[in-house]
């Protein structure tokens, strides 16, 4: 119960303007009678008695009658004390996920809100569709106060569940409504009064939540219900205005895959809801010829039972005549935010069908690679048509940017399904000795170490598949030969033996050295180097990628949150904006490493620059804003000595603060420990 109650002060609107109204006259909404709470106490005890609030002469307004009534039927105690139904921590974090528009939207009102409320007694509530509290806000005794009638994050408030009461008499009804005091039909919370409004869909305007405003008695004024619909018109304003800029940008990606389709082919765009944002004229024409049983209109919904996250097999989701049709993923920012469903002309050939685990792991591969920057969007296209061909690609970045996730996506654009292996393997984490058994296999005891049985090596495992072999540039010069012979004969003999085994194998090497250079120097076989270096595709470093921080930070937050079950961390602007301004040595394994140690060790709400490791703070290793690849020049040898200095001093601090573990700095940069040897040999051999 509450205690000690707040005395209310005068309701604002969102503009500053007063609401004008008499505090001493409470008026119900629906019938314009006074309030009062004497007959409506007894028509409650009438009615919970004998089933008639008319018993002595009593009454309430017909919507709280209705209420109560409902609240029987459905079998609800009227001496609870407030909600019985909280859902576990596991699954609010799952309907906040699910919910995240709503709450996105709803962030700014309720800021605006508890800045017109200042200090009178009042919290805001935010529920999903079916009653469950997302997010409160407001008066933080108020909130302290909702413990004790279970009105607080994860409570279920549905009219099934707690009886009458703002926030389930609302969704019922789809109507604003208040429910003032002794109206509630759950005795533990006549204390209270509440003031719910639905927020609808501005697609479809069906019911996405609930926001409510409750508090102790002395806050009901007749205008909340205004106040309560004022900003509840706000959050659907903005939602329109989130599902304006998605659908345009859903229509861009559209557009992105508009050159593999026919100029006669039916084109239908759909959000992450499964419904119809856009569709042109030739599918109106062939819509009824593949799905008769449904209209082709702005607001179909095609995926049943989908709350928004676009399940990973559309295909299996959309209505059976439809499953044959050609559907393409669209991400925003990375993120699977839609489809687009082809009609072609005509009927597909079983041998050029794409299938719906190829399609998915293309979707997977693109989804993975997060970011939207020119650069790297640029280094996503030209992989993806390289991996249309067959030639051996090789891929160029420094230690952290992803090379693995390029290769990943050859693998899924190049496939025909979704069965061809992808095989990796780090040519600087086998040992000299080892790395050749490991490579093409070696007959039973063909060396030290060896098995007795032999066995295959990994050319052979990607038969049919994509061979990925990362930091070539330390495979020892003396097997360098045998690969190139593999590449170029097709076929590979395994240590200890004369046999050629045929492989079908599409490599994709990866390295953070200037083979060429390395070529230069002796280190690396020139045949080989032009062997592998055919197609070149470059993978921008973070301090490159202009713009793309801010937004991995909130992809690897939200990915750390679910996996430790923990809310997203908060971030001070002044962190952000140094976080943008870091050169990254480690690129973006370096900040996934961060944001997770973040996660786990944080104790900010938000989180401070004091927070972020000392040595990072040290540092005066910055970024230069990146410039686009056609504006892009080669940069002068002292801007090159420049960040090379800046380089071996993060290097240098970091080793310090690892107390001379070689493997603990690399660990914290978010390098190898062999690039990170590599780079002290450099720095340390190099004259001051």
């Amino acid at each position: 119960m509450l205690t000690d109650p707040l005395m209310a002060k005068p309701l604002f609107g969102f503009d500053g303007s007063h609401i004008p109204g008499d505090q001493a006259s409470v008026w119900g909404a629906d019938e314009g009678h006074p309030y009062n709470e004497r007959q409506t106490s007894k028509a409650w005890e009438s009615f919970v008695t004998s089933g008639d609030v008319r018993d002595g002469g009593a009454s309430v307004r017909g919507i709280i009658e209705e209420s109560w009534q409902r609240s029987v039927r459905s079998g609800v105690d009227a001496r609870c004390r407030g909600s019985s139904l909280i859902v576990s921590p596991d699954n609010i974090s799952e309907l906040r996920l699910k919910n995240e528009d709503l709450l996105s939207a709803t962030a700014n009102t309720l800021r605006r809100v508890a800045e017109v409320l200042g200090d009178a007694a009042t919290m805001v509530v935010i529920t999903d569709k079916n009653g469950v509290v997302l997010d409160v806000g407001g008066d933080l005794r108020t909130i302290e106060a909702g413990h004790d009638i279970r009105l607080e994050l994860g409570a279920a408030w549905g009219e099934a569940v707690t009886g009458t009461n703002g926030i389930g008499t609302a969704l019922v009804t789809g109507k604003p409504v208040h429910v003032h005091a002794a109206e509630h039909f759950s005795e533990g919370i006549k204390a209270w009064t509440c003031v719910g409004c639905p927020i609808r869909s501005p697609v479809d305007g069906s019911i996405l939540g609930i926001i409510d405003f409750s508090g102790p008695q002395a806050i009901f004024h007749r205008h909340n219900v205004a106040l309560a619909v004022i900003a509840a018109g706000h959050i659907e304003l903005t939602l329109a205005e989130r599902i304006r800029i998605e659908r345009l940008r859903l229509l861009e990606a559209g557009l992105d895959r508009l050159p593999g389709t026919g100029s006669a082919d039916g084109v239908v765009i759909l959000d992450r809801f499964g419904r119809v944002v856009h569709h042109n004229d030739i599918a109106s024409m062939r819509w009824k010829a593949v799905a008769p049983s449904s209209e082709l209109r702005v607001g179909t919904r095609l995926l049943a039972d989908n709350d928004g996250a676009l399940p990973d097999e559309i295909l299996k989701n959309l209505p059976e005549p439809l499953r044959e049709q050609r559907v393409e993923p669209l991400a925003i920012d990375g993120v699977p935010r839609g489809a687009m469903l082809v009609l072609p002309a005509k009927p597909r050939s079983p041998m050029v069908k794409t299938t719906t685990a190829a399609t998915h792991a293309v979707m997977a591969a693109r989804t993975a690679i997060v970011g939207r920057s020119e650069a790297l969007l640029q280094a996503v296209d030209r992989t993806e048509r390289a991996a249309l061909g067959k030639t051996p690609i090789l891929l160029e970045g420094e230690t952290g940017v992803g090379k693995e996730l390029f290769a990943r996506l050859v693998h899924a654009v190049g496939a025909k399904s979704a069965k061809e292996p992808f095989v990796a393997l780090n040519c600087g984490a086998v040992s000299r000795e080892l790395l050749g058994g490991e490579l093409f296999g070696h007959a039973p005891g063909a060396f030290t170490g060896a098995t007795r049985e032999g066995r295959p090596g990994r050319f052979e495992f990607a038969h049919g598949g994509v061979l990925s072999l990362d930091e070539i540039g330390e495979m020892p010069l003396e097997l360098q030969p045998y690969l190139l012979r593999v590449l170029e004969e097709r076929a590979v003999c395994r240590l200890g033996e004369s046999k050629l085994r045929p492989v079908d194998v599409r490599l994709v090497a990866s390295t953070n050295r200037n083979l060429k250079q390395e070529v230069a120097d002796g280190r690396f076989r020139k045949d080989l180097y032009f062997r592998i270096g055919a197609v070149k595709i470059t993978i921008p470093s973070l301090r490159e990628r202009a713009g793309d921080v801010e937004i991995l930070i909130d992809h690897y937050n939200c990915q750390f949150a679910a996996a430790y079950h923990r809310e997203p961390l908060r971030f001070e602007r002044e962190c952000l904006d140094f976080l943008q301004r870091y050169a990254w040595p480690g690129n973006v394994r370096e900040l996934r490493n961060l944001v997770e140690t973040l996660m786990l060790m944080s104790v900010g709400d938000p989180v401070t620059v004091r927070e972020l490791p000392e040595d990072m703070r040290e540092t005066d290793v910055f970024a230069t804003p990146a410039k686009p690849l056609s504006e892009r020049k080669v940069a002068p040898d002292d801007e090159v000595a420049r960040f090379d200095e800046m380089e071996r001093r993060a290097i240098e601090r970091a080793v310090a603060a690892a107390g001379g573990n070689v493997a603990a700095a690399a660990e914290k940069l978010g390098v190898s420990r062999s690039t990170l040897y590599r780079k002290l040999h450099h720095y340390r051999s190099r004259p001051e």
